[in-house]
């Protein structure tokens, strides 16, 4: 059964249920009241009447405050002989109540039939019991007059008692249906969103309700799995850019070298030894540029599964000078570098193998970058309690377009270079320096230069 319907049934049974006790109660009330009144009224009517008798009054049939409302008033003597009497009772009371007063000598009253009337009530007050002209005044009310009351009243009251649990239903359906209504909303919405489409959103009613504080929730969820997916989708799109990256840089070398060891295989070896030489030298050549794209692609799988540092408190300014000096050995002259040695020692605690592998990086792009006869500057300084090691260049320069490219694996700031290298090198240095929770900011002109700055914090 629906929860619309078992809301329904349960609020109309437990107002039912209410309306019948109060019912029933109200009922009982006035029918108590009622026959409580009656008897007062009877038995009011039979005292009058009584010390009237004793008086030696004469009872006046016609008497209208003592046969008011229906009562009639009978007075026997001691045999039960009717003496005087206000209306015709046929063969009088059945039940003899005026007898039990004569015995007792106190007035007695109940319930008895009365011919044609049906049921009524009696009262009897004894006078002079003890004398040998003992009377007894009896005075009687038909329940005719009562029981039609409370017929009435009954039939209206399980009509108005029916209409009010007709309404209840009504109005516990109704409520139901409006308390309800957000919930098939939700379900909805809900059925309309699918793996493929995570954007959609549960419609929230009433953020403050229980139905609004879950479709709340529900859209806090399906905002995270949507963040989850666009993440997961951008990592495998990372993944086939850099598989397919990956491939194509490894195909040059790969056909280079394929080509000439068919070519040594098949005539060069022995119909030219020169060109057997060249060959070779190149397949040297090819292959150690594939040994340096595999130990970069290993190093940044080795980044991206997260490996411990192999930390300690190191001096920056002795990792920054070993690596500007084999910056100078590998530029041989080309260009100059200068090193600006700070006035103190800069301690940190650092990885140093990979902070110098870093350094490195930066200073070989600004060699490679930088034409003959130009200048590299690097610097070493403290800034916010971080620790800067800033390389600057006077070469070619990145546009400001694609400066933010530059991390990007494989990405070339200059593809016409041949020995531009694979595009690995900065993203294995912001890789390291975000281990390090450090970065790597840079700057750039256009045909006037570059400068990248690390930036590591000098206390883990």
């Amino acid at each position: 059964m629906p929860i619309r319907w078992r809301l329904t049934l349960f609020n109309a049974l437990a107002i039912g249920g209410i309306l019948l006790v109060s019912s029933l109660a109200r009922f009982f009330l006035l029918r108590g009241s009622l026959f409580s009144g009656l008897e007062d009224t009877v038995r009011n009517r039979a005292v009058t009447a009584a010390r009237e008798v004793e008086a030696g009054e004469e009872l006046d049939t016609g008497d209208d405050e003592l046969t008011l409302d229906g009562v009639f008033i009978v007075v026997r003597d001691g045999r039960g002989r009717v003496l005087s009497r206000t209306a015709e009772l046929g063969n009088g009371a059945e039940d003899q109540v005026w007898s039990r007063a004569l015995e007792s000598g106190r007035p007695e009253g109940g319930a008895a039939g009365l011919p044609g009337d049906g049921s009524g009530y009696v009262y009897a007050v004894p006078v002079d019991p003890a004398s040998g002209a003992a009377r007894v005044v009896e005075a009687g009310k038909s329940y005719e007059a009562v029981e039609e009351t409370l017929d009435t009243f009954a039939g209206l009251l399980a009509v108005v008692v029916l209409f009010a649990l007709l309404l209840s239903a009504i109005g516990a359906y109704l409520m139901a249906r409006a308390a309800l209504s957000p919930v098939e909303d939700v379900v909805g919405a809900a059925r309309e969103i699918t793996a493929g489409d995570l954007s959609r959103r549960l419609p929230v009613a009433n953020p403050k309700d229980e139905i609004g504080r879950l479709a709340t929730t529900v859209n806090g969820l399906l905002s995270r799995l949507e963040a989850a997916f666009a993440r997961r989708e951008e990592a495998l799109e990372r993944q086939r850019r850099f598989a397919a990256d990956a491939s194509h840089e490894l195909r040059t070398p790969l056909t280079s070298v394929i080509g000439h060891a068919r070519m040594l295989d098949e005539w060069a070896l022995e119909e030219d030894p020169n060109r057997a030489r060249r060959s070779v030298a190149a397949i040297r050549r090819e292959a150690g540029r594939m040994r340096t794209l595999v130990e970069s692609l290993l190093a940044l799988t080795r980044g991206d599964e997260c490996p411990g540092l192999e930390v300690g408190r190191h001096d920056l300014a002795a990792v920054a000078g070993e690596a500007v000096q084999t910056a100078r050995d590998t530029a041989e002259g080309k260009v100059s570098i200068e090193y600006v040695t700070p006035e103190h020692e800069v301690w940190a605690t650092i990885d140093r193998g990979r902070v110098l592998q870093v350094a490195s990086i930066l200073m070989d792009n600004a060699v490679k970058y930088t034409p003959k006869g130009g200048s590299v500057v690097v610097e070493l300084r403290e800034e916010d309690g971080l620790a800067a090691i800033e390389v600057s260049d006077t070469g070619v320069g990145i546009p400001e377009d694609r400066l933010p490219l530059v991390f990007e694996r494989f990405y070339r700031a200059d593809p016409s270079r041949a020995d531009g290298g694979a595009g690995l090198g900065l993203s294995i240095a912001r890789q390291i320096a975000g281990s390090h929770g450090g970065e790597i900011r840079a700057e750039s002109t256009p045909g006037k230069g570059s400068t990248f700055t690390l930036l590591l914090p000098k206390k883990p």
